[in-house]
């Protein structure tokens, strides 16, 4: 069944075309993800598509009632069915005391409630954890009707879209399949267009070779030799002029073959992003950050009670878990780096935050970022390039930007300075997934210590080697990948084997601290116990793994 028809779609904003359509049409079955850079109009489309607001240009028809979610706007619905409530774990009414994430949960439960055969979601996962970003991924499986998604979460984009929507240069594509094959495509796409780009410019050389071969030629035809008689003079002259005649069709004939050869531009081709760092900056300490017998509370709610964690120097760790378990809390004591929270001797952290409180907003992107960089300009303009800046980009100063490019300024600024730790809080926010997919390459080459909190799941798959969560007030760390995480998480230990786990993981968080604290001992350390203390657990710990 039909849904909406689109047809000669424009749309302006000022004299810039931003929306230009061709014809759309969205069925029933259809459950579409539309990606594309920041800015590109994602929102306008949808926005057109369900007659919020009106083309320049064209005809939308609308054929089925539809509902329609975005972060911007309050729900029209202030009351839910029980059932709901508990299901997306909040109160039955609207309030605007809620947070960000009970707001975006109640929002959702009213798409449910309504049972529209339509439904248009606008980066419905803003605000959500694994946990609701889960719950709405399963509600959306069960949901049987047309879907029109716009997301950066590519998790999603592959488990529900049966087609991605590509928006470029105001112009649509469509690719049938979900993200992983949207992406496929597209690489096939740019393989197709290096291979014909490869041929036409040797076709263009192996053409223009041949004229010069014929121009050569033309110059080396003979003069009339002085010792010769007129009439026979006369006769090679003819023989010269249709020689040479000849010659200037052909060459004319290879020209227009030049000219009439498809011109093919030559495809983009991507820079490598390596973080090359001295090794003269890092540090050297086997512990970079760690706490002991931590507590916090704010009046009677509990956060930590005897906590204790350890990150080692070039771990990469995700901080994960539902809103409200503290985790915010915890990098604000990092940051703070008071007792009892212990940081190495020498570490250098750059903090990325929500607030995006480091930039100069009189100043341009390239000077923001040169301002502190390690890197020299040629590689910070590569990187920019990578985040969908162009040249002309480089020089707009901050207070023009978006959200989305403040972002990505902000994280380049603080990515390129000279630090040994980087703390990344929600980096991804308001990001376009071409910025995040570089996000990603460029923290798995960074080779210094990083701890981030994300509720993007292939963010945390593709860099985590460490999974950290904040669990009955005890923080934890799982040494090994999101998927091992979740591995063990369904098939949990026996409670022997758990004990001995539980025993390890004590008996390694102290090894790791002796190991940090003997390498850069303070003055109140007695290295000598210290020495004794460090053979004894090391003793104890190989036992213990002995026994599993």
């Amino acid at each position: 069944m039909l849904l909406i028809e689109a047809n000669h779609i424009k749309k302006y904003f000022g004299d810039r075309l931003v929306l230009d359509v061709e014809n759309l049409k969205i069925y029933a079955t259809d459950r579409i993800g539309i990606v594309g850079a920041n800015g590109v109009g994602k929102t306008t489309l949808m926005k057109i598509l369900c007659q919020k607001i009106s083309p320049d240009e064209g005809v939308v028809k609308l054929y089925s009632p539809y509902t329609y979610i975005t972060q911007l706007q309050e729900p029209e619905v202030k009351i839910i069915s029980d059932e709901l409530a508990s299901k997306f774990g909040i109160s039955n009414i609207w309030k605007d005391s809620m947070s960000g994430g009970e707001k975006t949960r109640f929002k959702l439960a009213v798409v449910f409630q309504q049972e529209s055969p339509l439904i248009l979601a606008d980066e419905p996962t803003s605000n959500l954890d694994m946990e609701g970003i889960g719950l709405l991924g399963k509600k959306f499986e069960e949901f049987r009707g047309g879907l029109v998604l716009i997301s950066h979460d590519r998790h999603l984009l592959n488990t529900l879209c049966n087609k991605i929507l590509e928006v470029k240069d105001g112009k649509i594509k469509i690719y049938n399949g979900n993200y992983e094959d949207y992406l496929i495509q597209v690489r096939e796409e740019q393989e197709r267009a290096e291979f014909e780009y490869t041929q036409y410019v040797n076709e263009k050389k192996r053409l223009e070779e041949v004229i010069s071969e014929k121009k050569d030629q033309a110059k080396k035809m003979r003069k009339i030799p002085k010792r010769m008689g007129n009439s026979e003079a006369r006769l090679h002259k003819m023989g010269n002029q249709g020689a040479k005649a000849n010659l200037e069709k052909q060459t004319k004939s290879i020209q227009s073959r030049i000219e009439r050869l498809e011109v093919k531009e030559k495809p983009k081709e991507e820079s490598i992003i390596k973080l090359d760092i001295q090794d003269s900056q890092k540090i050297h300490s086997k512990i970079l950050i760690s706490g002991e017998n931590i507590h916090k509370a704010f009046d009677s709610k509990v956060i930590f009670k005897k906590a204790e964690f350890a990150i080692t120097n070039g771990s990469k760790v995700a901080l994960i878990g539902p809103n409200g378990c503290g985790k915010s809390t915890l990098i604000k004591m990092i940051m703070e780096g008071k007792a009892p929270i212990r940081r190495a001797k020498g570490a250098k952290i750059g903090y990325f935050s929500q607030e995006i409180n480091n930039l100069n907003y009189d100043a341009s992107i390239l000077e923001n970022v040169m301002e502190t960089s390690i890197y020299n300009e040629t590689f910070v303009r590569i990187l920019l390039d990578r985040l969908l800046f162009t040249k002309d980009d480089l020089h707009k100063k901050i207070n023009v930007l978006s959200g989305g490019e403040r972002v990505k300024v902000s994280f380049v600024k603080i990515l390129l300075q000279d630090i040994n730790l980087l703390i990344l809080d929600e980096p991804t926010n308001y990001m376009d997934i071409k910025s995040l997919e570089v996000m990603e390459e460029a923290l798995k080459e960074y080779d210094r210590t990083l701890l981030f909190v994300s509720h993007d799941r292939k963010l945390v798959e593709t860099v985590a080697d460490h999974i950290m969560t904040i669990e009955e007030k005890k923080i934890k760390i799982f040494k090994g990948s999101y998927e091992e995480y979740l591995d063990k998480k369904k098939n949990p230990p026996n409670q022997e084997t758990k004990e001995i786990e539980e025993q390890i993981f004590v008996l390694e968080t102290r090894l790791t601290e002796l190991i940090g604290r003997l390498s850069a001992p303070s003055k109140t350390d007695n290295t000598t116990l210290l020495d004794e203390e460090y053979h004894k657990t090391l003793k104890e710990l190989k036992r213990m793994r002995a026994c599993l």
